[in-house]
């Protein structure tokens, strides 16, 4: 067994796919390929897979993620739609989307790619990062002023320790104390719920925690494993959500593929405006006096 090798626990009937991201000795360091799950276990207790799409749960996880995908364009749609029409009520002017700008923070790196690929799937402006859960204080530090964004989510992998009962103590978690200490950082920078949304949290996650220290929505309610793409579906609907308006929080919770027992959240206003005129270079007639100068 090597670093980056698909694995299944074969004492939990191998119900979740996980990429080895470090050997210690007899003990693997796991992070969950479809949740986002850190998790760790005897080598013994793994089984190597070859094929993630003849285990159910991988393949269940990955439907899902189709479906959420599919879900988010939809609802993408259905906004364009009903904005073209407000369009045409008024005097048929065209117009432009400005949707919120996202900052993905994130601590794998495959999960990033995908939670950027549907930003760009979207056309939705977003940054994307990809560090260490330990860095992530430090990074939101540095990085809202500069890039400024409407939301910024802060997740990764998260879970609770072994053997650990008291879900009220930070130390029962192996990364919501990251997290927290990014909400807080974000929220020193930004104190507005409204003006800057922060989206925390990963599997497992201490939710009362990351909503004390500022976040609009996070996880895990219930502790349980959330999807990869559920921190992007809930950054998806604040981002396309009119300004006018409260993100509608049973819809969008309960759209997420892990529901209100992996996700909650505060009544939030969105970030979705549209402008006038949508005029492009190529259309503009030159006037009398541009054309005297060339």
């Amino acid at each position: 067994m090597k670093l980056g090798d698909l694995v299944v626990r074969k004492s939990y009937g191998g119900d979740v796919l996980f990429r080895v991201a470090a050997l210690l000795q007899n003990t693997a360091v796991l992070r969950g390929t479809d949740y986002r799950l850190l998790a760790d276990a005897p080598v013994g207790d793994l089984a190597q897979v070859r094929n993630p799409d003849e285990l159910r749960g991988p393949r269940t996880a990955r439907v899902q993620a189709s479906e959420s995908v599919r879900r988010m364009q939809e609802e993408r749609a259905q906004i364009k739609d009903g904005t073209d029409d407000e369009a045409q009520s008024g005097q048929g002017k065209p117009y432009f989307e400005m949707p919120g700008k996202v900052l993905h923070l994130d601590g794998d790196v495959n999960y990033l790619k995908k939670s950027m690929a549907v930003y760009r799937q979207l056309r939705m402006p977003a940054e994307g990062v990809h560090c260490h859960e330990s860095q992530m204080a430090a990074a939101v530090a540095d990085l809202l002023p500069k890039v400024r964004p409407d939301i910024v989510v802060i997740t990764g992998h998260d879970g609770v320790f072994k053997n650990r009962s008291n879900y009220d103590l930070l130390t029962s978690y192996k990364n919501t104390g990251n997290f927290l200490q990014a909400v807080k950082n974000a929220r020193s920078f930004d104190r507005n719920k409204d003006s800057l949304i922060v989206v925390a949290g990963a599997c497992q996650s201490h939710f009362e925690a990351l909503m004390s220290a500022g976040a609009n929505f996070a996880s895990s309610p219930a502790r349980i494993m959330i999807h990869a793409l559920d921190p992007v579906y809930v950054a998806v609907r604040a981002a396309f959500t009119p300004f006018r308006e409260t993100i509608d929080l049973p819809d969008v919770i309960s759209h997420t593929i892990s529901g209100m027992r992996g996700v909650g959240g505060v009544e939030t206003m969105g970030k979705y405006r549209i402008g006038i005129p949508n005029i492009k270079p190529t259309n503009i007639v030159p006037t009398l006096a541009a054309a005297e100068f060339g």
